[in-house]
Protein backbone atom coordinates (compact mmCIF):
# COMPACT_ATOMS: atom_id res chain seq x y z
CA UNK A 1 0.00 0.00 0.00
CA UNK A 2 1.22 3.30 -0.77
CA UNK A 3 2.26 6.25 1.61
CA UNK A 4 -0.92 7.92 2.06
CA UNK A 5 -0.51 11.95 0.79
CA UNK A 6 -3.61 12.75 3.08
CA UNK A 7 -4.91 10.85 6.00
CA UNK A 8 -7.63 14.10 6.38
CA UNK A 9 -10.83 11.46 7.36
CA UNK A 10 -12.95 12.30 4.42
CA UNK A 11 -17.02 12.98 6.26
CA UNK A 12 -17.17 10.75 9.81
CA UNK A 13 -13.97 11.15 11.13
CA UNK A 14 -11.11 13.73 12.13
CA UNK A 15 -7.11 13.48 12.50
CA UNK A 16 -6.20 13.46 16.07
CA UNK A 17 -3.05 15.17 15.36
CA UNK A 18 -1.74 17.94 14.03
CA UNK A 19 -1.46 17.96 9.77
CA UNK A 20 2.34 18.43 10.38
CA UNK A 21 2.72 14.98 11.67
CA UNK A 22 0.10 13.65 8.83
CA UNK A 23 2.23 14.82 6.28
CA UNK A 24 5.56 13.91 6.56
CA UNK A 25 8.05 13.26 4.17
CA UNK A 26 5.20 14.14 1.82
CA UNK A 27 5.22 17.22 -0.46
CA UNK A 28 1.73 18.60 1.37
CA UNK A 29 3.27 19.00 4.11
CA UNK A 30 2.16 22.23 5.69
CA UNK A 31 4.94 24.73 7.32
CA UNK A 32 2.45 26.00 9.91
CA UNK A 33 3.66 26.07 13.31
CA UNK A 34 2.26 24.02 15.66
CA UNK A 35 -0.27 25.26 18.16
CA UNK A 36 1.01 24.81 21.21
CA UNK A 37 -1.35 27.52 23.04
CA UNK A 38 -4.60 26.06 21.71
CA UNK A 39 -6.24 23.27 23.50
CA UNK A 40 -7.62 20.55 21.72
CA UNK A 41 -11.87 19.29 21.92
CA UNK A 42 -11.64 16.38 23.98
CA UNK A 43 -12.94 14.37 21.03
CA UNK A 44 -12.81 10.70 22.89
CA UNK A 45 -15.80 12.31 25.02
CA UNK A 46 -17.73 15.05 23.04
CA UNK A 47 -18.49 13.62 19.57
CA UNK A 48 -19.53 9.83 21.44
CA UNK A 49 -22.25 11.92 23.33
CA UNK A 50 -23.67 14.00 20.34
CA UNK A 51 -23.76 10.86 18.15
CA UNK A 52 -25.49 8.88 20.40
CA UNK A 53 -28.13 11.35 20.88
CA UNK A 54 -28.25 12.02 16.78
CA UNK A 55 -28.36 8.41 16.18
CA UNK A 56 -31.34 8.11 18.85
CA UNK A 57 -33.65 10.94 18.34
CA UNK A 58 -32.78 10.09 14.31
CA UNK A 59 -33.67 6.80 14.02
CA UNK A 60 -37.11 7.32 16.06
CA UNK A 61 -38.12 10.12 13.23
CA UNK A 62 -37.14 8.53 10.57
CA UNK A 63 -38.71 5.37 11.49
CA UNK A 64 -41.81 6.77 12.24
CA UNK A 65 -42.18 8.74 9.59
CA UNK A 66 -41.25 5.52 7.46
CA UNK A 67 -43.95 3.54 9.32
CA UNK A 68 -46.50 6.65 8.74
CA UNK A 69 -45.32 7.36 4.91
CA UNK A 70 -45.18 3.15 3.81
CA UNK A 71 -48.63 2.35 5.57
CA UNK A 72 -50.56 4.62 3.08
CA UNK A 73 -52.54 3.26 0.76
CA UNK A 74 -52.20 4.14 -3.23
CA UNK A 75 -53.91 7.74 -2.45
CA UNK A 76 -51.07 8.48 -0.29
CA UNK A 77 -48.57 7.34 -2.38
CA UNK A 78 -47.73 11.15 -4.11
CA UNK A 79 -44.57 12.47 -5.33
CA UNK A 80 -43.62 14.32 -2.11
CA UNK A 81 -44.20 11.37 -0.02
CA UNK A 82 -42.48 9.25 -2.36
CA UNK A 83 -39.26 11.79 -1.79
CA UNK A 84 -39.68 11.70 1.38
CA UNK A 85 -39.50 8.01 1.63
CA UNK A 86 -36.72 7.89 0.26
CA UNK A 87 -35.17 10.76 2.06
CA UNK A 88 -36.03 8.73 5.07
CA UNK A 89 -34.56 5.55 4.44
CA UNK A 90 -31.06 7.05 3.47
CA UNK A 91 -31.01 8.88 6.94
CA UNK A 92 -31.84 5.42 8.21
CA UNK A 93 -28.73 3.76 6.70
CA UNK A 94 -26.38 6.47 7.74
CA UNK A 95 -27.94 6.38 11.30
CA UNK A 96 -27.22 2.64 11.58
CA UNK A 97 -23.63 3.23 11.09
CA UNK A 98 -23.42 6.11 13.77
CA UNK A 99 -22.81 3.88 16.86
CA UNK A 100 -19.71 2.49 14.86
CA UNK A 101 -18.69 5.93 14.87
CA UNK A 102 -19.24 6.75 18.02
CA UNK A 103 -16.82 3.48 19.68
CA UNK A 104 -14.30 4.72 17.37
CA UNK A 105 -13.68 8.17 18.43
CA UNK A 106 -14.59 6.65 21.98
CA UNK A 107 -11.25 4.41 21.94
CA UNK A 108 -9.34 7.20 20.64
CA UNK A 109 -9.51 6.83 16.66
CA UNK A 110 -9.14 2.70 17.21
CA UNK A 111 -10.67 0.97 14.74
CA UNK A 112 -11.83 -2.38 16.12
CA UNK A 113 -14.39 -3.35 13.03
CA UNK A 114 -12.32 -4.48 10.77
CA UNK A 115 -11.32 -3.01 6.80
CA UNK A 116 -15.08 -3.86 5.84
CA UNK A 117 -17.09 -2.61 7.98
CA UNK A 118 -14.29 0.32 7.72
CA UNK A 119 -15.60 0.80 3.86
CA UNK A 120 -19.36 0.03 4.19
CA UNK A 121 -19.80 2.60 7.39
CA UNK A 122 -17.60 5.25 5.24
CA UNK A 123 -19.34 4.22 2.49
CA UNK A 124 -22.96 4.76 3.76
CA UNK A 125 -22.07 8.46 5.23
CA UNK A 126 -21.09 9.36 2.00
CA UNK A 127 -23.81 8.12 0.24
CA UNK A 128 -26.17 9.56 2.73
CA UNK A 129 -24.51 13.21 2.16
CA UNK A 130 -25.21 13.10 -1.28
CA UNK A 131 -28.31 11.65 -1.39
CA UNK A 132 -30.36 13.15 1.05
CA UNK A 133 -29.27 16.30 -0.49
CA UNK A 134 -30.29 15.21 -3.48
CA UNK A 135 -33.83 14.06 -2.45
CA UNK A 136 -34.20 17.68 -0.57
CA UNK A 137 -33.29 19.33 -3.61
CA UNK A 138 -35.98 16.91 -5.65
CA UNK A 139 -38.63 17.93 -2.99
CA UNK A 140 -37.97 21.56 -3.25
CA UNK A 141 -37.98 21.28 -7.67
CA UNK A 142 -41.60 19.65 -6.35
CA UNK A 143 -42.84 21.81 -4.08
CA UNK A 144 -42.14 24.75 -6.75
CA UNK A 145 -44.07 23.22 -9.42
CA UNK A 146 -46.87 22.03 -7.38
CA UNK A 147 -47.45 25.74 -5.71
CA UNK A 148 -46.15 27.92 -8.97
CA UNK A 149 -47.23 25.86 -11.90
CA UNK A 150 -49.86 23.65 -10.49
CA UNK A 151 -51.92 23.17 -13.46
CA UNK A 152 -48.90 23.21 -16.21
CA UNK A 153 -47.68 20.69 -13.88
CA UNK A 154 -50.32 18.19 -13.10
CA UNK A 155 -49.11 15.75 -15.93
CA UNK A 156 -45.38 15.55 -15.14
CA UNK A 157 -46.54 15.13 -11.57
CA UNK A 158 -47.02 11.43 -11.23
CA UNK A 159 -45.92 8.88 -8.39
CA UNK A 160 -44.70 6.72 -11.44
CA UNK A 161 -42.57 9.53 -12.48
CA UNK A 162 -41.34 9.88 -8.90
CA UNK A 163 -40.17 6.52 -8.42
CA UNK A 164 -37.87 6.91 -11.57
CA UNK A 165 -36.42 9.82 -10.29
CA UNK A 166 -35.81 8.55 -6.74
CA UNK A 167 -33.73 5.61 -8.83
CA UNK A 168 -31.77 7.60 -11.02
CA UNK A 169 -31.02 9.87 -7.41
CA UNK A 170 -29.46 6.64 -5.59
CA UNK A 171 -27.49 5.96 -8.62
CA UNK A 172 -26.15 9.32 -8.90
CA UNK A 173 -25.07 9.10 -5.04
CA UNK A 174 -23.60 5.80 -5.22
CA UNK A 175 -21.75 7.09 -8.29
CA UNK A 176 -20.72 10.28 -6.25
CA UNK A 177 -20.00 7.52 -2.73
CA UNK A 178 -17.69 5.12 -5.35
CA UNK A 179 -14.59 6.74 -4.39
CA UNK A 180 -15.14 6.82 -1.39
CA UNK A 181 -15.50 2.28 -1.52
CA UNK A 182 -12.45 2.28 -3.15
CA UNK A 183 -10.18 4.43 -0.95
CA UNK A 184 -11.25 4.20 2.37
CA UNK A 185 -9.42 2.01 4.65
CA UNK A 186 -7.84 0.48 7.53
CA UNK A 187 -4.61 2.30 8.33
CA UNK A 188 -2.28 1.59 11.02
CA UNK A 189 -1.10 5.23 12.68
CA UNK A 190 2.52 4.98 14.42
CA UNK A 191 2.28 8.20 16.33
CA UNK A 192 -0.98 7.19 18.34
CA UNK A 193 -0.66 2.90 17.77
CA UNK A 194 -4.14 2.40 16.23
CA UNK A 195 -5.94 1.14 13.46
CA UNK A 196 -7.69 3.97 12.23
CA UNK A 197 -10.59 4.74 9.29
CA UNK A 198 -9.17 6.44 6.86
CA UNK A 199 -9.41 7.26 3.31
CA UNK A 200 -6.37 7.09 1.63
CA UNK A 201 -5.86 9.53 -1.63
CA UNK A 202 -3.11 8.32 -4.51
CA UNK A 203 -2.13 11.78 -4.78
CA UNK A 204 -3.09 15.43 -3.81
CA UNK A 205 -5.55 15.25 -7.30
CA UNK A 206 -7.24 12.86 -6.28
CA UNK A 207 -7.64 15.02 -3.25
CA UNK A 208 -8.74 18.20 -4.71
CA UNK A 209 -11.19 16.68 -7.16
CA UNK A 210 -12.94 15.13 -4.48
CA UNK A 211 -13.13 18.02 -2.09
CA UNK A 212 -14.35 20.23 -4.82
CA UNK A 213 -16.95 17.68 -5.80
CA UNK A 214 -18.19 17.39 -2.43
CA UNK A 215 -18.71 21.44 -2.25
CA UNK A 216 -20.14 21.48 -5.27
CA UNK A 217 -22.37 18.87 -5.62
CA UNK A 218 -23.17 18.69 -1.96
CA UNK A 219 -23.44 21.88 -1.17
CA UNK A 220 -23.34 24.71 -3.63
CA UNK A 221 -25.47 23.46 -6.70
CA UNK A 222 -28.62 22.23 -4.51
CA UNK A 223 -27.96 25.21 -2.37
CA UNK A 224 -28.89 27.64 -5.37
CA UNK A 225 -31.49 25.51 -6.62
CA UNK A 226 -33.26 24.97 -3.32
CA UNK A 227 -33.26 29.06 -2.33
CA UNK A 228 -34.41 29.36 -6.05
CA UNK A 229 -37.37 27.35 -5.59
CA UNK A 230 -38.55 28.66 -2.18
CA UNK A 231 -37.71 32.37 -3.64
CA UNK A 232 -40.43 31.68 -6.19
CA UNK A 233 -43.08 29.85 -3.88
CA UNK A 234 -42.54 33.06 -1.45
CA UNK A 235 -43.04 35.44 -4.25
CA UNK A 236 -46.35 33.43 -5.76
CA UNK A 237 -47.72 32.98 -2.56
CA UNK A 238 -47.47 36.48 -1.50
CA UNK A 239 -48.25 38.09 -4.84
CA UNK A 240 -51.61 35.76 -4.09
CA UNK A 241 -52.22 37.21 -1.04
CA UNK A 242 -51.89 40.70 -2.44
CA UNK A 243 -54.74 39.44 -5.14
CA UNK A 244 -57.11 38.04 -3.18
CA UNK A 245 -56.98 41.47 -1.28
CA UNK A 246 -57.70 43.37 -4.16
CA UNK A 247 -60.57 40.71 -4.71
CA UNK A 248 -61.81 42.26 -1.71
CA UNK A 249 -62.15 45.48 -2.18
CA UNK A 250 -65.35 47.26 -4.03
CA UNK A 251 -64.88 47.86 -7.66
CA UNK A 252 -65.98 50.22 -9.90
CA UNK A 253 -69.28 49.04 -11.57
CA UNK A 254 -66.93 49.06 -14.96
CA UNK A 255 -64.17 47.57 -13.93
CA UNK A 256 -64.42 43.76 -13.89
CA UNK A 257 -63.31 41.60 -10.75
CA UNK A 258 -60.26 39.68 -10.53
CA UNK A 259 -62.48 37.16 -9.61
CA UNK A 260 -64.79 37.45 -13.10
CA UNK A 261 -60.92 37.64 -14.85
CA UNK A 262 -59.83 34.38 -13.49
CA UNK A 263 -63.26 32.69 -14.46
CA UNK A 264 -62.93 33.83 -17.70
CA UNK A 265 -59.35 32.43 -18.42
CA UNK A 266 -60.69 28.91 -17.59
CA UNK A 267 -61.50 28.76 -13.47
CA UNK A 268 -59.65 29.50 -10.10
CA UNK A 269 -55.85 28.31 -9.72
CA UNK A 270 -55.97 24.54 -7.29
CA UNK A 271 -55.48 24.93 -3.84
CA UNK A 272 -51.98 25.54 -3.04
CA UNK A 273 -50.69 22.57 -0.42
CA UNK A 274 -51.35 23.67 3.36
CA UNK A 275 -48.10 21.43 4.52
CA UNK A 276 -45.30 19.86 2.73
CA UNK A 277 -46.53 16.35 2.94
CA UNK A 278 -49.76 17.16 0.98
CA UNK A 279 -49.84 16.72 -2.56
CA UNK A 280 -51.52 20.08 -4.40
CA UNK A 281 -55.59 19.70 -4.87
CA UNK A 282 -56.74 19.67 -8.27
CA UNK A 283 -60.14 21.15 -7.13
CA UNK A 284 -60.79 24.60 -7.54
CA UNK A 285 -60.28 26.77 -4.27
CA UNK A 286 -58.91 30.43 -3.12
CA UNK A 287 -55.11 30.47 -2.60
CA UNK A 288 -53.54 30.26 0.65
CA UNK A 289 -54.31 32.89 3.65
CA UNK A 290 -53.69 33.83 6.94
CA UNK A 291 -52.56 30.84 9.08
CA UNK A 292 -51.84 28.52 6.24
CA UNK A 293 -50.01 31.21 3.78
CA UNK A 294 -47.69 31.64 7.27
CA UNK A 295 -47.34 28.31 8.11
CA UNK A 296 -45.90 27.48 4.05
CA UNK A 297 -43.73 30.66 4.51
CA UNK A 298 -42.58 29.33 7.84
CA UNK A 299 -41.85 26.08 6.90
CA UNK A 300 -40.40 27.45 3.53
CA UNK A 301 -38.01 29.61 5.63
CA UNK A 302 -36.93 26.80 8.07
CA UNK A 303 -36.05 23.94 5.48
CA UNK A 304 -33.68 26.42 3.86
CA UNK A 305 -32.06 27.87 7.29
CA UNK A 306 -31.87 24.11 8.64
CA UNK A 307 -29.90 23.00 5.39
CA UNK A 308 -27.40 25.73 5.36
CA UNK A 309 -26.94 25.97 8.97
CA UNK A 310 -26.47 21.96 9.18
CA UNK A 311 -23.65 21.99 6.67
CA UNK A 312 -21.94 25.21 6.15
CA UNK A 313 -20.02 25.07 8.37
CA UNK A 314 -18.57 21.62 7.50
CA UNK A 315 -17.81 22.91 3.93
CA UNK A 316 -16.21 26.15 5.25
CA UNK A 317 -13.59 23.84 7.29
CA UNK A 318 -13.39 22.00 3.87
CA UNK A 319 -12.46 24.76 2.20
CA UNK A 320 -10.10 25.79 4.46
CA UNK A 321 -8.00 22.53 4.34
CA UNK A 322 -8.03 22.59 0.51
CA UNK A 323 -6.47 25.84 0.65
CA UNK A 324 -3.86 24.71 3.31
CA UNK A 325 -2.95 21.79 1.05
CA UNK A 326 -2.56 24.29 -1.82
CA UNK A 327 -0.51 26.62 0.36
CA UNK A 328 -2.89 29.50 0.49
CA UNK A 329 -3.47 29.71 4.16
CA UNK A 330 -0.73 28.66 6.81
CA UNK A 331 -1.12 29.30 10.39
CA UNK A 332 -2.22 27.63 13.74
CA UNK A 333 -5.33 28.83 13.98
CA UNK A 334 -6.26 27.50 10.56
CA UNK A 335 -4.85 24.31 11.54
CA UNK A 336 -6.48 24.18 14.60
CA UNK A 337 -9.71 24.55 13.38
CA UNK A 338 -9.34 21.72 10.90
CA UNK A 339 -8.51 19.49 13.21
CA UNK A 340 -10.56 20.24 15.70
CA UNK A 341 -13.61 21.50 14.19
CA UNK A 342 -13.89 19.50 11.18
CA UNK A 343 -15.70 16.05 13.78
CA UNK A 344 -17.99 19.37 15.18
CA UNK A 345 -19.32 20.47 12.20
CA UNK A 346 -19.95 16.80 11.19
CA UNK A 347 -22.24 16.34 14.27
CA UNK A 348 -24.07 19.16 13.02
CA UNK A 349 -24.42 18.23 9.53
CA UNK A 350 -25.36 14.57 10.79
CA UNK A 351 -28.41 16.33 12.72
CA UNK A 352 -29.86 17.12 9.25
CA UNK A 353 -30.53 13.55 9.69
CA UNK A 354 -33.08 14.30 12.59
CA UNK A 355 -34.48 17.77 11.74
CA UNK A 356 -35.65 16.48 7.98
CA UNK A 357 -38.61 14.39 9.02
CA UNK A 358 -39.33 17.32 12.05
CA UNK A 359 -39.54 19.78 8.76
CA UNK A 360 -41.28 17.85 6.44
CA UNK A 361 -43.42 15.74 8.02
CA UNK A 362 -44.35 16.36 11.17
CA UNK A 363 -44.84 19.61 11.39
CA UNK A 364 -48.27 18.90 8.83
CA UNK A 365 -51.57 18.64 10.28
CA UNK A 366 -52.28 15.27 7.70
CA UNK A 367 -48.90 13.25 8.67
CA UNK A 368 -49.49 14.07 12.35
CA UNK A 369 -53.10 13.38 11.77
CA UNK A 370 -52.43 9.79 10.31
CA UNK A 371 -50.13 9.57 13.02
CA UNK A 372 -52.20 9.39 15.53
CA UNK A 373 -54.92 6.99 13.88
CA UNK A 374 -51.80 4.59 13.14
CA UNK A 375 -50.66 4.80 16.96
CA UNK A 376 -54.66 4.57 17.98
CA UNK A 377 -54.90 1.31 15.03
CA UNK A 378 -51.94 -0.16 17.10
CA UNK A 379 -53.51 0.67 20.16
CA UNK A 380 -56.45 -1.09 19.19
CA UNK A 381 -55.24 -4.01 17.92
CA UNK A 382 -52.89 -4.49 20.82
CA UNK A 383 -56.17 -3.90 23.37
CA UNK A 384 -57.73 -6.32 21.95
CA UNK A 385 -55.34 -9.15 21.80
CA UNK A 386 -54.81 -8.04 25.25
CA UNK A 387 -58.75 -8.82 25.83
CA UNK A 388 -58.73 -12.11 24.02
CA UNK A 389 -56.05 -13.02 25.73
CA UNK A 390 -57.76 -12.53 29.00
CA UNK A 391 -61.01 -14.20 27.88
CA UNK A 392 -58.81 -17.20 26.51
CA UNK A 393 -57.02 -17.07 30.30
CA UNK A 394 -60.49 -16.93 32.00
CA UNK A 395 -62.33 -19.59 29.76
CA UNK A 396 -58.70 -21.83 30.73
CA UNK A 397 -59.54 -21.02 34.47
CA UNK A 398 -63.51 -21.75 33.91
CA UNK A 399 -62.58 -25.41 32.45
CA UNK A 400 -59.90 -26.29 34.99
CA UNK A 401 -62.08 -25.17 37.89
CA UNK A 402 -64.53 -27.56 36.22
CA UNK A 403 -62.44 -30.00 35.92
CA UNK A 404 -61.26 -29.60 39.57
CA UNK A 405 -64.91 -29.56 40.57
CA UNK A 406 -65.65 -33.26 38.82
CA UNK A 407 -61.79 -34.22 40.18
CA UNK A 408 -62.89 -33.86 43.71
CA UNK A 409 -66.67 -35.22 43.32
CA UNK A 410 -64.65 -38.64 42.16
CA UNK A 411 -62.75 -38.41 44.91
CA UNK A 412 -65.72 -38.21 47.71
CA UNK A 413 -67.39 -40.96 45.68
CA UNK A 414 -64.23 -43.22 45.64
CA UNK A 415 -64.44 -42.95 49.81
CA UNK A 416 -68.07 -43.58 50.69
CA UNK A 417 -67.51 -47.26 49.01
CA UNK A 418 -71.33 -49.26 50.04
CA UNK A 419 -70.84 -51.54 52.90
CA UNK A 420 -70.32 -55.66 52.42
CA UNK A 421 -72.93 -58.34 54.33
CA UNK A 422 -72.28 -58.89 57.84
Amino acid sequence: MAIPNDLFLFNSTSSPYSSTEVYVNTSLSPSGPPCTDWSPVPMTTVIPTIYSVICVLGTIANTLAVCVLAHGGASRRTVANTFMLNLCMSDLLFLLSLPLWAVYYSQGYSWPFGWFACKICGTLHTLNLYASIFFITCMSMDRYLAIVHPLRSQSSRNPKRARLTCILVWVLACACSAPTLALRDTYHLEALGVEACVILYPDRTWYLTLAFMKILLAFLLPLLIISCCYCAIGSDLLADTGLLRMQKQPHPPNMPSFKSLESQEGGNKPERPPTPCVSPSSSGARPLEGRGLERVLLTVAAVVLAFFFCWFPFHCVTFLDVLVQEGWLDSCWVNWAIQNLTPLTLCLGFSNSAINPVLYCFIGNHFRGRLGGLCKGLYTCLKARGEEHSQKRGSFSTRLSSFSRKLSDLKDLAIVEPSGPA
